[in-house]
């Protein structure tokens, strides 16, 4: 059996780009096992929401950003996507770097430890780099700044955020 030459396989690297995928309503777990199904690099951040049922605690992992899945695909693949019933929109990134770093970010965070909560919109306020903890070297964007910040985990293409709970001491303006 053959090796694939590098410069081949860095070619078809290079012609995957990142898409995202706005599905129909609650189908992003179904179209991201979809895609598992067939071999298509996606991401799909999760949270943990936690709800309390008559005494009993029950924890639900939940789409961090609603209606959307990433997805890495080559060209010859957007057209299986599209034609699929659970996505309502194939949109293309313009900045495949900023986006794969920021997704990153995105995915960093939820993988720590840390409280997440969902914000809906990405809002104004003072750009910080966060110099400790968990989250060390990201830049966000503070919502409030008390005795604990929110920061904001930016993924501006879809234009919502994610925010962490971060301690006031970890952070510096940008």
């Amino acid at each position: 059996m053959s090796e694939i030459p590098e410069a081949t396989a860095d070619a078809a690297e290079a012609a995957r780009l990142w898409h995202v995928a706005h599905t129909r309503p609650r189908a992003e777990k179904k179209l991201a096992a979809f895609c598992s199904d067939r071999a298509l690099e996606s991401q799909l951040p999760l949270y943990r929401s936690i709800k309390r049922y008559r005494g009993k605690r029950v924890v639900f992992l939940k789409p961090l950003f609603p209606g959307y899945l990433f997805v890495r695909i080559a060209r010859h693949q957007r057209l299986l996507l599209q034609q699929n019933d659970l996505v309502a929109n194939l949109l293309d990134v313009p900045d495949q770097a900023e986006f794969q770093q920021q997704l990153e970010d995105i995915l960093r965070t939820v993988e720590s430890d840390l409280e997440i909560t969902v914000a809906p919109e990405i809002l104004p306020g003072v750009r910080v780099h966060i110099r400790s903890g968990p989250l060390r070297g990201m830049d966000g964007w503070v919502e409030s700044r008390e005795k604990i910040a929110d920061v904001h985990i930016r993924l501006d293409f879809i234009g919502q955020a994610a925010v962490a709970k971060v301690q006031a001491e970890d952070l510096e303006l940008s």
